[in-house]
C-alpha cells in the first residue's frame, strides 16, 4: 500500500476531456489546509473525532443525504484529511452502478467496472468532443451541477460556514474561514476506480489508514 499511497498525490489532476458529472466510482481525497491535524487524533489505531471533526463528519453525511445522484461507500476521516469512495449515478437513477458485488444505496460496487477501462472511461462522447472544441474556455469556467466538483464545492462551503458558527458560539480567538481562508485545501484529488482489484485495494487502504497513521504521508 505504500506504493499506492505514494503514487496518488493530493494535488488535483483532472482527467482531460472527462466529464465529472459522468456516472463512475471515484476515490476522493480531501486535505485540511496546511495539513493542520485538528479533526481528531488516532488512539490505539482508531480515530477519535474532535469538535471540528464532528462538524466535518456531520456535513459529510448530510451532503450525501441531500444529493440523490451520490452514494457513499467506504470513507475515513483522519486527523487532517478524508479518504472516500463515492458513487456518482446521474443516469437512470433507479439502475445499478457496478464495479463488482458491493451494494451502495441500491447500487452495486466492487467487480465489473462502471467504466469499462480507464482509457475508455475517460473518452467523451462525440457530442461532448464537439462541444469541447467549440467552447474550450467555457468548460473550464462553468461548474456542472450534479458533478463531483459541485459536490466538493458545496461540502467545503458548508464546512466553512458551520466551523465559523462554532467559532462564534464558543468565542474562539482564531481566524474564521471563507473564500480567502479555506478550512480544506481548495483542490482535491480524484481517481476513477477501474476494476475489482483496484476497488478492494483502495478499500483496504481506507480501512487500514488509522492504524498506519504513524507512517502517513499527510502527517
Amino acid at each position: 500500500m505504500d506504493k499506492f499511497k505514494n503514487t496518488y498525490r493530493t494535488t488535483s489532476h483532472r482527467k482531460p476531456n472527462w466529464d465529472y458529472s459522468n456516472d463512475a466510482i471515484y476515490y476522493l481525497t480531501i486535505v485540511r489546509q496546511h495539513r493542520t491535524c485538528d479533526l481528531g487524533e488516532i488512539v490505539d489505531g482508531k480515530m477519535n473525532l474532535s469538535d471540528f471533526g464532528e462538524i466535518v463528519h456531520h456535513q459529510w453525511i448530510k451532503s450525501f443525504e441531500m444529493r440523490h445522484e451520490l452514494f457513499l461507500d467506504k470513507y475515513v476521516i483522519m486527523p487532517n484529511h478524508i479518504h472516500a469512495i463515492v458513487v456518482l449515478k446521474n443516469d437512470n437513477i433507479n439502475g445499478e452502478c457496478t464495479v463488482g458485488g458491493h451494494t451502495v444505496g441500491g447500487r452495486t460496487v466492487g467487480g465489473r467496472t462502471a467504466v469499462e477501462t480507464h482509457g475508455r472511461a475517460s473518452l467523451p462522447s462525440q457530442q461532448q468532443q464537439q462541444q469541447q472544441q467549440q467552447q474550450p474556455h467555457k468548460q473550464k469556467l462553468v461548474r456542472q451541477p450534479k458533478s463531483i466538483s459541485s459536490f466538493m464545492a458545496g461540502f467545503k462551503s458548508a464546512v466553512n460556514s458551520k466551523i465559523d458558527d462554532f467559532i462564534d458560539d464558543n468565542n474562539l480567538n482564531i481566524p474564521k474561514y471563507n473564500r480567502n481562508n479555506h478550512f480544506f485545501q481548495p483542490n482535491y484529488h480524484d481517481h476513477i476506480i477501474r476494476n475489482t482489484g483496484e476497488y478492494h485495494r483502495i478499500v483496504k487502504y481506507i480501512n487500514d489508514n488509522p492504524k498506519n497513521w504513524d507512517n502517513d504521508n499527510f502527517k
